[in-house]
């Protein structure tokens, strides 16, 4: 048996090599075919639907190999990431030469490093902050503290709400025989539904916020957050209310720790991030060029900020703060690979919805018509897949739908004033839906896996799926829909 698992999955990547391989082969002639050369086409008019395929392929690779091959996957997933771009970079250069390495620079340079940048400021700066003390796990402390983190997760985002917090809570819970339910609810509220309120909050918000989205806007999803996380709480009240009460109590023993933050002067760089983010949403400072790339000087001074404040931040938090929260850099290291496979490949698939109806993906531009087809669609579509991509997706299809041709930076605005419920729509289907599965957002694994080495046996993928978030949430989005989006 422990041949089998070690040899299937290097199997089955071949299987996924040749297939690429074949692929790459046929979208090389095939782009000679289907695009002259001369000048630069339109883009998205020119690219066939099935130069998305490896789009497709590394997002069905982030969600599968994980499930099945997870220790292949921690030690391979950098070359499934580099497989896939390459296999679509490599003809996307030979047909388009010069545009196609202008696309590219500004996917990474306008969107990817400002993304990473963040994620990374937010995971080291959170990493340094560690709650300790004697807290015993009952219903209203649990409840106070999931309602914390929910708060919290707006403003030092999902994940490093989740790093602050997983602990806490964990060792508050220790004692308890009934502890799964306290997880699944983590997951849902702080590692997901909280961060709907700001750009800082989720990845999806914060390439909005990239896109031209003003940093406030997202607070217009106040009323449709409390409509489901309140009834989260409270469902989540009633239930560890009933399994608390069937817990043999026990005395509490040992010393009582004080309740305290240690590296609570990282809070003060939080303040920093948020400060430079708003800075770059309202600051006007000019332009400039690098490498054929128009770059904001009051972005590059934003992601100067971040990094200057991660880095000083890291150096000046005790070692001993580190090991208390078990910092690791390899789960910001993960994201950073994986997503700069997803960036190289969502090209193709945000021309051609930019594209509109002219594009390959006009009939599906043309299917989705009200706000509640956006939402249930962006938000499946982010569970099973990822929630960053899916957005960026939509985002760019209601640009294709409702403003082709219009300058970027105008359609965005024109969409805020005139089809704001939309984007409301996308945004909403991209954060909560996120919840659905450990794979929808990158603080669910990492919650998930940090609960099962305290040793809470978590459910399966489809036992998460099936006994908890489909009954627990998918009515909540009904509701959502319903009196929000119809």
């Amino acid at each position: 048996m422990p041949h089998i698992r070690n040899t299937t999955p290097q199997a089955a990547f071949a299987v996924l090599l040749l297939f690429a391989s074949l692929t790459l082969l046929g979208c090389s002639s095939a782009l000679a075919t289907d695009v002259g050369h001369g000048e630069p086409p339109e883009l998205g008019a020119s690219l066939p639907i099935w130069s998305t395929i490896p789009f497709a392929g590394i997002l069905l690779s982030i969600a599968l190999f994980p499930l099945f091959a997870p220790r292949w996957w921690h030690h391979h997933f950098p070359k499934v990431s580099a497989f896939w771009a390459l296999i679509f970079a490599i003809p996307f250069l030979i047909e388009f030469r010069s545009h196609a390495i202008h696309e590219i620079l500004h996917v990474y340079m306008t969107e990817y490093i400002p993304f990473i940048i963040l994620l990374w400021s937010l995971f080291t700066i959170a990493g340094g902050i560690h709650v300790k003390g004697t807290l015993k796990g009952t219903p209203g402390t649990n409840t106070v503290m999931l309602l914390i983190g929910t708060t919290l997760a707006s403003w030092v985002g999902t994940t490093g709400a989740s790093m602050i917090l997983i602990r806490p809570v964990l060792r508050a819970n220790s004692w308890r025989r009934s502890n799964v339910h306290v997880i699944i609810f983590f997951i849902f509220l702080v590692s997901n539904i909280g961060g709907s309120l700001t750009p800082l909050g989720d990845p999806p918000l914060f390439l909005g916020f990239l896109q031209g989205v003003p940093f406030f806007w997202t607070l217009s999803l106040l009323p449709q957050t409390l409509s489901i996380a309140i009834p989260l709480l409270a469902l989540f009240y009633g239930i560890d209310r009933l399994l608390y009460r069937r817990e043999e109590k026990k005395e509490d023993s040992g010393e009582k720790v004080p309740l305290a933050v240690e590296g609570a002067f990282n809070l003060l760089f939080l303040l920093g991030v948020v400060g430079s983010v708003l800075m770059s949403g309202t600051w006007r400072a000019g332009e400039v060029t690098i490498l054929g790339i128009h770059l904001a000087i009051e972005s590059l001074v934003r992601d100067g900020l971040l990094v200057v404040l991660g880095l000083i931040s890291f150096r000046v938090t005790r070692d001993e703060i580190h090991k208390a929260n078990e910092f690791s850099w390899f789960p910001i290291k993960e994201v950073a690979v994986l997503f700069a496979g997803i960036f190289m490949t969502i090209v193709p698939a945000i021309a051609i919805l930019k594209a509109g109806a002219e594009g390959g993906l006009g009939f599906l531009i043309k299917t989705l018509e009200t706000p509640a087809h956006y939402f249930w669609v962006t938000g499946s579509l982010s569970s099973v897949l990822d929630n960053a991509p899916s957005y960026l997706t939509f985002f760019n299809s209601l640009l294709g739908k409702f403003f082709v041709g219009v300058p970027h930076g105008e359609a965005v605005h024109r969409l805020i004033a005139e089809q704001g419920i939309y984007l409301k729509s996308i945004s909403l289907g991209a954060v909560f839906w996120g919840a659905l599965t450990y794979i929808g957002n990158a603080p669910n694994f990492m919650v998930k896996s940090i609960a099962e080495e305290s040793g809470i046996k978590m459910p399966s993928f489809f036992g998460y799926l099936l006994k908890w978030s489909i009954p627990i949430l998918l009515p909540l989005f009904v509701l959502v829909t319903l009196l929000f989006l119809r």
